[in-house]
């Protein structure tokens, strides 16, 4: 019954934080359960902050499968789209599908060793992760990558990049579980598709980072608000204006990432934040000092952009800080493309390293702002919980750098 276009979702693997499960759609693409209010801040994007954003790429139809083993996948239609207010680019419909088109949904019964995830993916992602993770207590440990032996390719070789981030398999696990339990299989689901941030990176180092004072939306229950207010009291979110939500960070001495969890944020103090902000920037054997300038550089130009949206308020939302974790000293490939570039140019020997970082918003959910269409309070002003976190992880990062 599946028609050819149908896409299975597998899991993000690079999910550090969050609650809600991130899929992968296609490799530049990610999709994300649709929330109305979300959509409303992409739709409404002021263009001064797009650079700082993942780009909205429109609407999916999703619908959950289970197959005769009980397991559960989800599966995307592409020919179910629905346009968005003309927002959606081509990027999506001509790339990505036709990339599906050729794996075809039968191709998943395929032996070649470029189907193996999907299959591991489809009948032993709930199995395996349920064995080997029991509930929550594992992931309050601290989390080294760990590969999955599933994930050999056809010579038993274990490919570095499928080591995995436990987190975003335990949300995955915990979403389809949800779904499968309140909603029957015919029933779709609407998806919210999204740039993948970290695509372009082989080995990304990621930081989420939940910015403000407070956390919760306008829509919260007494309940929940009284559960958010006592988590920022009890974390950095009080003093610093932000708190550590998730991390993976490559270690280029043993090959592997090192993942801390949100859980692992909240306990932190202001010195055990400043400790894991300069942990985020080791590799293992050195401090990537030549980071430093370029993520500053860019929360400065986020500050200024966020000073300027008045009426915004983004309770809940996270800042991701991105890096290539592949030390460009010893990615002699890319040394050799780009002194090739750089012949005529002696001056500019710095840049033959260039340190890709990336800085973005994400998880929009609880975000209002004037104009939008969903019922919450107006405020007038920026949003000054946030600009107090971003003040304050500009100067912890200022004095890393200087050696403090």
């Amino acid at each position: 019954s599946e028609s050819r276009t149908d896409i299975l979702l597998e899991p993000f693997v690079h999910q550090v934080g969050g609650h809600m499960s991130m899929m992968k759609y296609d490799e530049h693409t990610v999709c994300k359960p649709l929330v109305s209010q979300e959509l409303n801040f992409y739709e409404a994007l002021p263009l001064a902050m797009r650079q700082f954003t993942p780009q909205y790429k429109g609407i999916i139809s999703v619908h959950l499968k289970k197959d005769s083993l009980g397991n559960l996948t989800l599966i995307a239609s592409p020919s179910l789209q629905v346009e968005s207010c003309g927002q959606l680019d081509n990027t999506l419909s001509d790339s990505s599908v036709t990339l599906w088109h050729k794996r075809k949904w039968a191709a998943s019964t395929s032996t070649g060793s470029e189907h193996t995830l999907i299959k591991w993916t489809h009948t032993q992602l709930t199995k395996t992760f349920k064995d080997s993770c029991p509930g929550k207590m594992l992931l309050r440990t601290d989390l080294h990558y760990c590969t999955d032996p599933l994930l050999e390719d056809a010579n038993g070789n274990q490919p570095e990049r499928k080591s995995y981030n436990p987190w975003g398999l335990h949300c995955h696990r915990q979403h389809l579980n949800r779904m499968s339990s309140k909603h029957n299989e015919n029933k779709l689901h609407q998806f919210l598709l999204l740039e993948n941030v970290v695509s372009k990176y082989n080995y990304p180092c990621i930081l989420d980072l939940k910015m403000g004072t407070r956390q919760h939306g306008d829509d919260a229950s007494e309940e929940k608000k009284a559960r958010h207010i006592k988590k920022c009291e009890q974390s950095t979110s009080a003093s610093l204006g932000v708190r550590i939500c998730g991390m993976q960070v490559y270690q280029a001495d043993t090959g592997h990432f090192l993942c801390k969890d949100k859980y692992y944020g909240r306990k932190l103090s202001v010195e055990g934040f400043r400790q894991t902000l300069r942990q985020f920037l080791c590799n293992g054997n050195h401090l990537r000092t030549d980071l430093l300038e370029p993520i500053i550089l860019r929360l400065k130009a986020l500050l200024s952009v966020i000073r300027k949206q008045s009426s915004y308020r983004f309770y809940s939302s996270s800042l991701l800080i991105i890096y290539e974790g592949q030390d460009p000293k010893e990615n002699t490939a890319q040394l050799d493309k780009h002194l090739h570039f750089q012949k005529t140019n002696c001056a500019a020997s710095h840049s033959i390293h260039p340190s890709r970082v990336d800085v973005r918003m994400i998880d929009f959910a609880h975000t209002t702002f004037k104009g939008s269409k969903c019922d919450h309070t107006t405020y007038d002003g920026p949003d000054h919980g946030y600009i107090f976190g971003l003040e304050n992880l500009i100067k912890i990062l200022q004095n890393i750098s200087e050696g403090k």
